[in-house]
């Protein structure tokens, strides 16, 4: 028998597969003093030696400690029942991202789409499920049920458990994995960091961009009341009529309300040659306080983050099947972003014996100003040029407080949590602006060589929308665990989450009749100035869906019952088996806004109750190997956006979308074997292949308006199958075995690497239906036999190679990813799918460590996608090309240093 110190972490980490919440108990990770590289490495021939019977000895308050005999496992990953990656904060560190998502597409089988959605194994974002210290999030997004996690900062999250198998303990949309952020914890030693940062783009930074002036306090991420609905527009929204020319809003009352409305702040597009560089600032502290029977800890931090981007893009569309001839539509659009993130965050923690108690709070704000200026053609209007315009303010805002609980009473374990959660969504002032040039001879056109508006003709228009999101989620859940016997535990327990959003977009034209050439060639401030709206009579109409779609109530309500058992079957072979039984009601709701009598839009009622039966067998083949098969059913609800027939436009890929109210859930079965040889400590090669077959999922495809604009929907596939493999590689190569130099003493190398094939297709024949909007349709008018699922890449390769010392902090890191193409969305009428290429992204990170005046500072510098890579999303008809997004991707430098004190 031996004694071995091990954070508890490792413990709390295994705990975590039979109650979420136990993950959230503790930080993960040492004290924030303590050496930067937690992953010390076990000597090469201790790797026999791994697992052993053991008096473990844990860290328990300032004068105790708790023993705890078991079977030692160095490796956490090994340790748990469940097939699971693990980031600690040394791991997150490493790769220097930002947030937390770009850590995360280093994780084997995980891929970053969009705007921070992860997707598992090819699974979308809607087969993830993301939970904040095992509570569930409600989600920001218009289109999401899910929330983009781009929004966490790094400096906020502890660490990242991804687990890929099913347990019955968490809820049953699990697809493809769920992943747990946890928040920093309390520290064993006071501290109090300051940290700052800048950092240049190559395509942004003191290039050609486009802003508009907005607020004075527009670069704290916060309007300074610029945006606000002014008083009379308010109350035309309360009156509950339509705000268009009529019985209850007489023309001067239009023109009232225009004149209220901020103008030039939100309207004038400025030129600036020279963006601005991007920068960060933070601070983070926390201390505890011990007294008799344990300690109360505290932790703060603080952030704020300022970045500018620029995307000089080609947006195209086609009516052709095979994409022959010109474009339908042909721009070129330069977007530019000005993205601030505030971040907060305030936990208490308090242990008591063997209790532990933690109250902890965030708040996240992450506000985008964009500006955009597109110049391009249409066929509908030949031999024209058209100019567009927009701005637009989107306000993202996430406060999170949650409770969580373990107490421990010999035999028996409680843990508790409970959560409230709100998130919002504000877009107020989206203006756009359409110019068009006939270019005629000046003999047919007077005005054949400018650009005119002559708003609602056939030359121009504008165009005003508000929108505002509300997201509130209340959860809670508790879990009774009880050692029947050594190796032999049981677990019970109930979870219930209420989620409520209400959304609403309201959106107007500016229309105007018989304007004189000179007012038409006015720039877009002055064309609705007061004068102008009061000369011309200029009058606004309210374009917003009068069937109850530019407003919607959702709902969803989980009551959830489980239980598992894990136990040692016989000597090296453990099983953990559960079931859970979840009830959910799912309601999506168009509010009649206008009081017409009811909406022709289908209303979407789900109600749904699943028995989930999920099972992992690990079989100890060998001291230091072993083999595990999982196997279970799941499910996958529809996101609330997708139900509702209403038009939102994506701000980062400049599409329209509209949901399908007619969507019903997904279910899956999955499977899994997977081999894990750990032949040193945090070291280890492993292997896996899997399979998914999913009834009826839900695929985006995309259409035309009649405008020629693409609009992406929703609808079931009759079946998918998905399958494929993934192999891991962690290794360290201690360099003092390789040279007997001074400067190789403490250093070693690190080799990551992974590599998943995923294939998937949907299968579809005669006979097969899908229903949109309430109508029953062929569904091969929407899909293809064969083709793949949206989302998903054949091929996902991460690699690092890096340099580390063990004793001090000191890291050099070479990060290669690589992504195949994925389809985004089913092509329109029968057109290819779309697909983007994601291809090599290559980044470089540095952290040093020095002391100065007796105050340790870490440097870090990173060069992110050093191989200048080009973003592209294109449909291909043998050698036809449409590119609906194409732009160059810039190459980014950042230098920031931390000050501890």
């Amino acid at each position: 028998m031996t004694k071995r110190p091990i954070f508890a972490s490792l413990l709390l980490l295994s705990s975590a597969l039979v109650a979420p919440a136990a993950l959230a108990q503790d930080a993960g990770t040492p004290a924030p003093d303590a050496p930067p590289v937690a992953t010390e490495t076990a000597p090469a021939d201790d790797a026999a030696a791994q697992d052993e019977e053991a008096d473990v000895s844990i860290p328990g308050g300032a004068d105790q400690e708790i023993v705890v005999t078991g079977r030692f496992t160095p490796n956490i990953v090994r340790a748990t029942p469940e097939v699971v990656s693990v980031l600690s904060s040394a791991d997150i560190a490493r790769t220097g991202e930002g947030d937390i998502s770009g850590s995360l597409q280093r994780v084997t089988g995980l891929s970053v789409v969009g705007s921070g959605f992860v997707y598992v194994r090819g699974l979308g974002d809607r087969y993830s499920l993301a939970l904040l210290n095992g509570s569930p999030l409600p989600s920001p997004e218009p289109l999401k049920r899910v929330v983009p996690l781009d929004i966490f900062p790094s400096n906020v999250i502890d660490s990242t458990l991804v687990q890929k198998s099913y347990s019955a303990n968490f809820p049953g949309e699990f697809g493809g994995g769920v992943i747990n952020l946890t928040t920093k914890s309390t520290p064993r030693e006071p501290f109090l960091t300051f940290s700052g940062g800048i950092g240049w783009d190559s395509e942004t930074t003191n290039e050609l961009g486009y802003t508009y002036y907005g607020g004075d306090t527009d670069w704290t991420g916060f309007d300074d009341g610029t945006r606000d609905v002014p008083p009379l527009l308010k109350a035309a929204f309360a009156s509950g009529k339509p705000i268009l020319q009529g019985a209850d809003f007489s023309q001067d009352d239009l023109e009232a309300i225009q004149m209220e409305l901020v103008n030039a702040e939100t309207t004038l597009l400025q030129q600036n040659n020279h963006i601005p560089v991007n920068w960060s600032a933070g601070v983070t502290g926390g201390t505890t306080i011990p007294f008799a029977d344990g300690e109360l800890g505290i932790i703060a931090t603080a952030g704020i983050s300022n970045k500018w981007r620029t995307r000089d893009t080609l947006q195209q569309t086609s009516l052709n099947q095979d994409l022959s001839g010109d474009p339908q539509t042909s721009y070129n659009r330069v977007i530019t972003d000005n993205r601030v993130v505030v971040n907060g965050l305030l936990g208490l923690g308090l242990e008591i014996g063997d209790h532990k108690l933690r109250w902890t709070n965030l708040y996240i704000r992450d506000t985008l100003k964009q500006a955009r200026l597109a110049l391009g053609t249409d066929a509908n209007q030949v031999g024209r040029d058209i100019m567009r315009q927009d701005t637009a303010w989107y306000e993202r805002q996430l406060i999170n407080t949650q409770f969580v609980g373990e107490f421990h009473f010999d035999a028996l374990k409680v843990d508790l949590r409970g959560a409230y959660a709100n998130s919002q969504r504000e877009a107020p002032y989206e203006r756009g602006f359409t110019y068009v040039r006939t270019n005629l001879p000046t003999t047919q056109d007077p005005t054949g060589d400018k650009f005119v508006n002559d708003l609602g003709g056939n030359r121009g228009d504008a165009t005003i929308a508000f929108s505002d999101l509300n997201e509130d989620l209340w959860s809670g859940g508790v879990d009774l665990s009880y050692e029947l016997a050594p190796q032999v535990s049981a677990t019970i327990g109930y979870a219930y989450s209420d989620t409520s959003r209400t959304a609403t977009r309201r959106s107007f034209q500016f229309r105007a009749s018989g304007l004189p050439v000179a007012v038409t060639q006015l720039r877009p401030d002055y064309l609705l100035s007061d004068a102008t709206i009061q000369l011309y009579d200029i009058t606004l109409v309210e374009t917003s869906a009068q069937d109850g779609t530019a407003a919607f109530d959702a709902g969803l309500t989980t009551h959830a019952g489980y239980a598992q058992l894990q136990a040692e079957i016989v000597p090296g072979m453990n099983v953990n088996v559960g079931v859970r039984y979840e009830d959910a009601k799912q309601t999506v709701v168009p509010i009649d806004l206008f009081g017409t009598g009811g909406s022709a839009i289908v209303q979407t009622n789900l109600k749904n109750d699943y028995w989930l039966p999920a099972i992992t067998l690990t079989w100890e083949v060998a001291p230091d190997m072993q083999l595990r098969l999982n196997a279970s059913n799941t499910i996958a609800r529809p996101q609330f956006r997708e139900l509702i027939a209403q038009i939102y436009q994506d701000p980062e890929s400049n599409r329209q979308f509209r949901g399908n109210p007619s969507l019903s859930d997904s279910e899956l079965w999955n499977t899994e074997l997977r081999y894990e040889w750990y032949f040193a400590k945090d070291q280890r090669v492993t292997a896996a292949g899997f399979f998914k077959k999913i009834d009826s999922p839900i695929e985006a495809y995309t259409s035309l308006s009649t405008d020629s604009i693409a609009n992406t929907s929703f609808a079931n596939a009759p079946e998918a199958l998905l399958y494929g493999g993934e192999i891991e590689v962690q290794k360290y190569v201690a360099l003092d075995t390789l040279s007997d130099a001074a400067l190789w003493a403490s250093r070693r190398l690190v080799l990551i690497g992974n590599y998943t094939f995923t294939k998937s297709e949907i299968r579809v024949g005669a006979g097969d239906t899908t229903v949109i909007n309430g109508v029953v349709q062929d569904a091969r008018n929407f899909f293809f036999d064969g083709s793949p699922l949206t989302g998903q890449s054949d091929h996902l390769v991460n690699i690092q190679i890096g340099l580390e010392d063990q004793d001090k902090l000191s890291q050099q890191t070479l990060l290669f990813t690589y992504a195949s193409p994925r389809v985004t969305s089913r092509g329109p009428s029968g057109q290819p799918d779309i697909r983007e290429k994601p291809g090599i992204s290559v980044d470089f990170v540095a952290r040093q460590g020095i002391s100065l005046l007796g105050k340790e500072i870490e440097l870090k510098f990173e060069a992110r996608n050093l191989t200048g890579r080009t973003y592209k999303e294109v449909q291909e008809f043998g050698d036809n090309r449409i590119f609906l997004n194409r732009y160059k991707l810039g190459r980014t430098f950042s230098l920031s240093a931390s000050l501890k004190f």
